[in-house]
């Protein structure tokens, strides 16, 4: 099933609000998981990506230079994942890797033409900071903002988003940047940001992004 929000116009048109932190000149865009596994034709396709696409190409081009894009790269096999990630590769072995084809690792060509200046993440678990080290990277880089974009909003976006608060970054989710293949799901998480999480996690539209922090 094709899910498109109806809101999703009204959304992305939103006025800036008055008040709003900046990301500042110690900020990078994280754009999650955005690549060929989850789009459309794919084996693990998120129904309305290619509706927000243009929006995080727009925010992956005009920060390109601060843009890390993420990976997610599937076990070689169900039996080579352990505890938990076994069964779910068990219960979903065609996307491991053994029975998918190289070239859906890659991120879908919209971003991937970014690459470099943009660069590049690979991780094996939801979270972009576990198993990886891009934590201790930008903390040594000096970065204090995460700017997130990318699928999905309940899963790896969550998870990342949660890892860099608990970091110690703070975090700007751009709502129509991000997606999910759940309606109810992503509009659980945005809320939860907002009701519980406000002074960590700032939602923005991309407009409001691109009023808050200006290009390189």
């Amino acid at each position: 099933m094709t899910l498109i929000r109806p809101d999703a116009t009204e959304r992305s048109t939103r006025p800036p609000r008055d008040g709003l932190p900046r990301p500042g000149p110690a900020a990078v865009h994280l754009c999650l998981d955005v690549q060929n596994l989850f789009a459309p034709g794919g084996p693990w396709p998120t129904p309305w990506m290619p509706r927000v696409l243009p929006v995080i190409a727009a925010i992956a081009e005009r920060y390109a230079a601060r843009t890390l894009f993420t990976r997610f790269v599937p076990a070689a096999e169900p039996g080579a994942a352990g505890g938990a990630w076994g069964d779910f590769y068990r219960h979903w072995p065609e996307v491991t890797l053994a029975a998918i084809e190289p070239d859906q690792l890659e991120l879908v060509p919209e971003l991937a033409r970014l690459v470099p200046p943009a660069r590049i993440v690979d991780k094996r678990s939801y979270s972009a900071f576990t198993g990886t080290d891009l934590g201790a990277r930008l903390i040594a880089a000096g970065i204090d903002t995460v700017v997130v974009t990318g699928a999905e909003t309940d899963v790896c976006v969550l998870a990342s988003v949660l890892a860099a608060v608990d970091l110690g970054f703070r975090v700007f989710v751009v709502t129509d940047a991000v997606c999910s293949s759940s309606d109810r799901a992503h509009d659980a998480v945005l809320t939860l940001y907002g009701s519980r999480l406000k002074h960590q996690i700032i939602d923005v539209t991309a407009e409001e992004l691109f009023a808050l922090w200006p290009a390189a």
